[in-house]
């Protein structure tokens, strides 16, 4: 994509033999010291992404509370770069958005690589977000319904319609891109890419279910949607509180981004305690400057998701358990999703409507 960070990417220097990449300008506060590489390891918990081996970049974490990102190719990696520098020190960006959903940045370091370990390649240093948590059950969440920038060339965006089109990202405004649910005795459920990609409303709508279930079956109760989605510091709280940032932000576009939703399984109650419920904004590599507009796509889409999950809370105490042949009823015509008017719902509460499409 074209950077509309222009001016903060020309700032961060080139990689080259006389301008080592992690010269570039950092935050005030300095970056902490990078451990061993013997204490990096893919992350247990990714759920989205290329996951790093001996043939492929991919994120690492050093089990000290810190989150290794390597720069994407192109100028996609520069551009995350750069948007972190500028969010970071943002002067109307308020604190609490930026700590409460936002991974802590701390600038960039050279890191070897499996593959290449004589050539160092540049990683951005984040807080690990689910650190802390001894069994994290986690879904990531790609928001929007458009997930390209419209400055974008010709053949992403065709790729990127494509992709949209053929998952719920045009219906829903958003789509599951990953989960990982621990259970009871620690077993994972981690449903494998391609399933993933086949994903439709239903389906989406079960995986919700599946995540604040305490069994694995096709009988799933929802035991800890109180605990996780409902309640004081739960998902729903959090994500509205997000909303409301994002009805009055107008400094970026968060094309592409995904919500990240974590809780400890271990400590989670279905009485609707504990926990350590996390939800956080992560992937940064298509943010597009605001101009004084509000973000529509990406409040849609998030509107959307409050109103699949508000449903599965309100029904949870009425309702058996859902089989796989669950149909969800429709609502009424012209039905508007979550108090925001960009969402039509045209007889269908999980209806997206996007002009784009």
């Amino acid at each position: 994509m074209i950077s509309r960070f222009a001016d903060l990417v020309k700032a961060l220097p080139r990689r080259g033999p006389s301008n080592p990449f992690h010269h570039r300008c950092h935050p005030p506060v300095p970056p902490p010291r990078a451990r061993a590489m013997s204490d990096l390891r893919a992350p247990e918990h990714q759920v989205a992404g290329h996951r790093a081996s001996i043939n492929k970049l991919g994120p690492l974490v050093d089990g000290a509370g810190l989150f290794y990102k390597p720069l994407q190719a192109g100028d996609r990696g520069e551009h995350e770069a750069a948007f972190y520098e500028k969010f970071s020190a943002h002067p109307a960006v308020p604190s609490r958005i930026r700590d409460a959903f936002f991974p802590g940045y701390h600038g960039t370091r050279l890191l070897p690589t499996a593959a290449r370990p004589d050539e160092p390649h540049p990683h951005l240093v984040l807080d690990d977000l689910l650190a802390g948590l001894d069994a994290p059950s986690v879904i990531d969440i790609k928001i929007g319904a458009c997930t390209w920038p419209p400055s974008s060339p010709e053949p992403y965006i065709a790729k990127c319609v494509a992709k949209d089109r053929g998952s719920t990202s045009v219906v829903l405004g958003f789509r599951v891109s990953g989960a990982r649910v621990v259970g009871t005795g620690g077993a994972v459920w981690r449903p494998e890419r391609p399933e993933i990609k086949a994903l439709d409303t239903t389906a989406v709508r079960r995986v919700l279910r599946r995540y604040v279930s305490s069994v694995a079956d096709e009988g799933m109760d929802c035991a800890l949607a109180a605990a996780v989605y409902g309640g004081e510091g739960g998902v729903l709280s959090q994500l509205r509180e997000l909303k409301a940032w994002f009805e009055e932000q107008t400094l970026f576009h968060f094309y592409s981004a995904s919500i990240l939703l974590g809780y400890d399984a271990n400590a989670v109650s279905s009485a609707g305690v504990g926990g350590g419920v996390r939800v956080k904004l992560v992937d940064f590599a298509h943010v597009d400057e605001g101009d004084g507009v509000i973000d529509h796509n990406f409040l849609g889409g998030l509107c959307s998701l409050i109103k699949f999950i508000s449903d599965i809370v309100d029904e949870t105490p009425k309702t058996p358990p859902l089989g796989p042949t669950f149909r969800s009823e429709k609502g009424t015509p012209n039905q508007t999703v979550g108090n925001c008017p960009s969402l039509q719902t045209d007889g269908n509460p999980y209806l997206f409507s996007n002009p784009i499409f």
